[in-house]
């Protein structure tokens, strides 16, 4: 008899132990956890991160508490907002564009941080390897697919002669991506020339001198220019020139087409892993995550007005895969 009551008690122990481990990751989830945003400023692709985040949190199961800190374009905000960020309660941190990120890496090395769009990591001193991390950063990459955007650009113009790159100099993820411009453009053989700006003040005089001397322009991953897309195409269109740039949302803005990483994925991917550091993944061992394949964005009323062909093929894959603008 008392082996037999012996039995059922290690059976009710064990089943008290199952239910217990099922059950204790919800009761972790139920409680509230606090997390710390910072941007750098808000323009549409930034907003889509953002979006993208808050509602990858919000499918989590956390109640999630966001304490969202905006710079306006001003660099002089961020080394303030960061450092109160790191003083609060905030258990993780997220930080939009390349100057958001350094800022919170300069103001801890303790704290999580997940990186939202920032192209190169490795590049801008942020972790020691894209694949392995260590210390206290991880997060994802809005690196572009270049050479689709350039094979796109070849699709729209088969008699480029010039293609003219703009980029701002003072952004570590431009000066990245315009890099990454000039190796393809080599390999493809297309001609380029390349212009820099120092801020966004310098974008109408440099442009309306890059646009006398090429045919077509392609902008990589750069928000200084992508807050003052409205400039960049004011001028590209009184020269009757495209603009072929990095991201979805600056077609939108007038830019002609492109093949862009899903600012709203990335969003959801830094959410994701937000998620994974909150229930105990060090940042360290995460590898740096990339969208792998580019979505088609087409600008068909920029189309119009430039009088420029659409090839049939990529309008029926905007059409079916893509967002056009009409």
């Amino acid at each position: 008899m008392k082996k037999v009551l012996a039995a059922f008690a290690a059976i009710y122990l064990f089943l008290a132990a199952a239910l217990f481990i099922n059950i204790k990751p919800a009761a972790q989830k139920s409680k509230e956890v606090r997390v710390g945003v910072l941007t750098l400023m808000r323009h549409p692709a930034l907003d889509e991160i953002y979006r993208g985040y808050k509602a990858g949190l919000a499918k989590s199961g956390y109640k999630v508490k966001i304490d969202y800190q905006n710079a306006n374009n001003d660099q002089s905000n961020l080394k303030t907002m960061a450092e109160k960020l790191v003083n609060s309660q905030d258990q993780v941190l997220f930080g939009i564009t390349t100057p958001s990120s350094q800022a919170l890496a300069n103001a801890t090395k303790k704290k999580p941080i997940v990186l939202g769009a920032v192209t190169d990591p490795k590049g801008a001193g942020l972790v020691k390897n894209n694949k392995r991390p260590g210390g206290n950063i991880t997060g994802v990459s809005d690196r572009a697919p270049i050479k689709q955007q350039l094979k796109l650009i070849q699709r729209f113009l088969p008699r480029l002669k010039t293609l003219g790159i703009i980029y701002t100099s003072s952004d570590s993820s431009a000066v990245s991506g315009y890099k990454q411009i000039v190796s393809y453009c080599k390999q493809m053989g297309i001609n380029y020339k390349a212009y820099s700006i120092s801020n966004s003040n310098d974008l109408s005089q440099v442009s309306q001198q890059m646009l006398t001397q090429v045919d077509a322009v392609i902008v990589p991953t750069d928000n200084t220019i992508a807050g003052a897309m409205q400039t960049l195409v004011k001028n590209a269109n009184a020269a009757e020139k495209p603009v072929f740039p990095a991201a979805g949302t600056m077609v939108k803005d007038g830019g002609l087409a492109t093949y862009s990483v899903d600012q709203y994925q990335l969003g959801l991917i830094g959410a994701k892993m937000t998620v994974q550091i909150l229930q105990g993944k060090k940042p360290g061992n995460m590898a740096i995550r990339y969208v792998e394949h580019g979505t088609p964005y087409l600008n068909l009323k920029e189309a119009k007005k430039l009088g420029t062909k659409v090839p049939a093929s990529f309008l029926k894959e905007a059409k079916s895969k893509g967002t056009i603008y009409k």
